[in-house]
């Protein structure tokens, strides 16, 4: 199982390093298939899909599918993204990308795929990995709202394959509001690990391995 869970994608020269070695081949004799679910949650411009699907595809890849998880029969998704050697999900409402994936029965799949390939997680494609994505994180994240938007009041993780909640965006100009006093309100009533980072930093995941990718800034509060 390998993981690059970013907060904005694959900003920098190191973080595009990362996962070219854990690929272990260039790009350009791979298969990316972007997974853009988590955005259609979200209403107003996308301009950053958009910006992020544009620097993805720049990286050259042999081929570059584009599969979205509403709509389709599972076993169709599946072979899509069983077609690829990296899985890319992008960001948006983590709440409907984790609902879409069990809602669509494609957890135990997904998570299958993920033995031989490379999985990148932007904002919410990295947050849906942890065993920590419950009702009660969100009160303690503030992120209710995110959840009641879609009519919900319950979510699974469906994986649940990292321990500690990873929040993106720290220091981000685009949420001016995550600096450290925002994440030190969130530490002094959490009651679960939590990283923290900025868009320059991703938390890898190889195995049982976890480290910290970054050329940026990032807390961590176990």
């Amino acid at each position: 199982m390998d993981l690059l869970l970013t907060s904005a994608g694959l900003r920098n020269e190191t973080l595009k390093d990362a996962l070219r070695d854990m690929l272990g081949k260039p790009f350009g004799s791979a298969n990316v298939v972007y997974v853009p679910t988590a955005s259609m949650a979200e209403s107003g411009d996308h301009g950053w899909l958009l910006a992020d699907m544009t620097r993805v595809h720049g990286l050259g890849w042999r081929e570059a599918d584009i599969l979205e998880l509403n709509g389709l029969p599972p076993r169709l998704v599946l072979d899509r993204l069983e077609r690829a050697d990296v899985i890319y999900v992008g960001g948006g409402n983590h709440y409907h990308l984790a609902r879409s994936i069990t809602g669509n029965g494609l957890a135990d799949g997904i998570r299958d795929a993920l033995a031989d390939r490379v999985y990148v997680g932007l904002s919410a494609g990295s947050m849906i990995h942890s065993r920590h994505l419950t009702t009660h994180s969100a009160d303690v994240l503030g992120d209710s709202a995110d959840l009641r938007v879609l009519g919900a009041t319950t979510v699974t993780p469906p994986f649940g394959l990292v321990d500690s909640y990873l929040k993106p965006h720290l220091y981000s100009p685009d949420f001016p509001e995550r600096d450290d006093a925002w994440a030190d309100r969130i530490v002094a009533r959490a009651d679960f690990p939590i990283h923290f980072i900025d868009d320059d930093t991703a938390l890898r995941v190889r195995g049982d391995k976890v480290d910290v990718v970054s050329e940026g800034r990032w807390r961590f509060h176990p």
